[in-house]
């Protein structure tokens, strides 16, 4: 895996050994984060808070972060992923600009100070078929982690569904076997 664009542009990604993380393609992330780009409901990349829940690799935070992002908080349970987070973290020297948290994306709790402001985008990439994708949004505005205006990307296997309550869908893309659905807070 290699950063797709921005400062980083070409630099590899490590990932975590084994089958427990399943990084996002870089077709899927060129094709996210090319409509992220161009997309009128999209937030800015510049300058943006990320979080990265079910983070795995960071490949996604990673890919913000290359095209001009703040911040980004990487959210993962496993230590094997934790410990490629940080080894990714160190090669591109982003030390002061990341932060990684290791709690459930499902069980968050209220969002800590020390982390700043709230997010304006979430990538959210759980194990496919295991339900977890609404615990999560109900987590993130439960502890009051998403900006007002947030973008919500969350990656499923391209047969899956999931509830969304409290938010409208923005857009939907097919990429290989997965699918990018984009959400905003109802009624924003």
């Amino acid at each position: 895996m290699r950063i797709i664009s921005g400062k980083f542009k070409g630099q590899a990604i490590a990932a975590p050994a084994g089958r427990d993380t399943r990084p996002t393609s870089d077709r899927a992330r060129e094709s996210l984060f090319n409509v992220l780009a161009h997309a009128a409901w999209a937030p800015e990349l510049e300058g943006a808070r990320i979080i990265d829940l079910f983070a795995g690799s960071g490949a996604l935070g990673f890919e913000a972060m290359s095209r001009g992002a703040a911040f980004c908080l990487f959210v993962e349970t496993d230590s094997a992923a934790r410990g490629t987070i940080r080894n990714n973290i160190e090669s591109f020297q982003l030390f002061g600009n990341t932060r990684i948290h290791r709690r459930s994306a499902t069980d968050l709790g209220p969002k800590p100070a020390g982390v700043g402001a709230p997010f304006t985008i979430a990538f959210m990439d759980p194990p496919y078929f295991k339900d977890l994708v609404a615990p999560c949004l109900k987590t993130l505005t439960g502890g009051n982690w998403l900006d007002p205006d947030a973008l919500i990307v969350v990656e499923t296997d391209a047969k899956e569904s999931f509830e969304h309550d409290g938010f409208d869908i923005v857009d939907t893309r097919e990429a290989g076997k997965a699918r990018l659905t984009m959400l905003k807070l109802a009624g924003i």
